[in-house]
């Protein structure tokens, strides 16, 4: 079966993934992206960026879990903030929602700690809180009827409390045993208490993003990715027809978003729903990656104009340079699973084994 798969690539050499366009180029751009040179911001300003990681390895009977995060703050030299965990958690449908749930509450801690700690400008996260808030609810698992018993002010109040003296981990596990929230499996339903923790995170998470967006003038979330296509209507993602059919330092118009009508929000419904949102696409430099940037309140041009120049000032190659190196290091790799596993002495078979044989 294999040599069929090579003789299949070698038939398809040279083959690319290319966009056919089925109109006028130009005139689709036009209005939408202007060329321009951006330039670098002379104000003098703190910055930081920060950014998060989980990577999982399966066993038969559970999964080895490492979640982590890390901001970075630059005031004339490099300083680092991180907190980190490993779990390990039963097999569960919604095993990846669950560890981006815990990814962000560590990334979240971490840039609260950055802004109240250095008292940053401006703090780039990687990826869109807009997109957070679009998706603030579990999808993969339903909501515990005793959890829900006692989503109220109560628990709110409890998170809150908390989070003013503990600053770093996950503080749902000591509430939802301090409140006795977590429901007795049944023999035939062992989600149950995963599905308590998710959904608990999620509040967690909620809570967080709710803190960070009383600093959101400082706030840049910055993506190299995203699915959005509603500036061409395309289909195919906005971001790479801006790839493929520009190539200069410049950006698009600006647009205004608000999180939708039907977003689920058990805490702050009204702050969520009033936020709005100024989205553009830039290119720091010519022939490099566009960018999606999201800033969560109501920008003027001037600012966004003044915004691009200070993300200009500390780029390489066209993308924030404390971004990546946050990325770089928190990345959790399949080879840093392995030397974790190694060092807590965890043994467990993965049935794979035999695949060796």
């Amino acid at each position: 079966m294999l040599n069929s798969l090579y003789e299949k690539a070698i038939a398809k050499r040279g083959f690319k993934f290319d966009i056919e366009p089925t109109a006028d180029i130009e005139s689709q751009l036009e209005h939408k992206w202007f060329d321009r040179t951006i330039g670098e911001s002379k104000a003098d300003f703190l910055i930081a960026a920060g950014d998060g990681s989980f990577n999982k390895k399966k066993f038969l009977t559970t999964n080895f879990c490492a979640v982590g995060a890390e901001s970075i703050i630059y005031d004339g030299e490099i300083k680092k903030i991180d907190d980190s965990d490993i779990f390990d958690i039963p097999h569960v449908s919604f095993l990846d929602e669950l560890l981006s749930n815990y990814m962000a509450i560590y990334e979240l801690k971490c840039a609260l700690r950055t802004l109240n700690d250095y008292d940053v400008d401006y703090y780039m996260f990687d990826g869109s809180i807009l997109g957070d808030l679009q998706n603030a609810f579990p999808r993969g698992a339903k909501l515990p009827s005793k959890l829900k018993e006692h989503m109220d002010d109560s628990l709110l109040e409890e998170f809150r409390s908390r989070l003013k003296v503990r600053h770093y981990g996950l503080l749902f596990p000591d509430i939802r045993d301090g409140f006795k929230l977590m429901e007795m499996p049944k023999s035939d339903d062992t989600n149950i208490i995963n599905e308590t923790n998710l959904h608990l995170a999620s509040v967690e998470k909620i809570i967080l993003l709710y803190e960070i967006l009383q600093f959101r003038k400082r706030i840049i979330s910055i993506s190299k990715t995203s699915s959005d296509n509603d500036l061409f209507h395309w289909n195919i993602p906005d971001i790479a027809f801006l790839d493929k059919f520009t190539k200069k330092q410049g950006m698009t118009f600006i647009k205004y978003r608000q999180v939708h009508d039907n977003a689920a929000f058990p805490y702050f419904n009204d702050f969520f729903k009033s936020l709005t949102f100024t989205v553009f696409y830039v290119r720091l430099q010519d022939n490099k990656n566009i960018l999606k940037v999201e800033l969560p309140y109501r920008a003027t041009k001037e600012e966004v104009f003044e915004i691009i120049r200070k993300i200009n000032v500390l780029s390489v190659q066209g993308y924030p340079y404390l971004l990546n190196k946050a990325h770089n290091d928190v990345v959790i790799t399949d080879r840093n699973m392995k030397e974790l596993m190694k060092i807590a002495k965890i043994y467990e078979t993965t049935n794979r084994e035999v695949m060796s044989w």
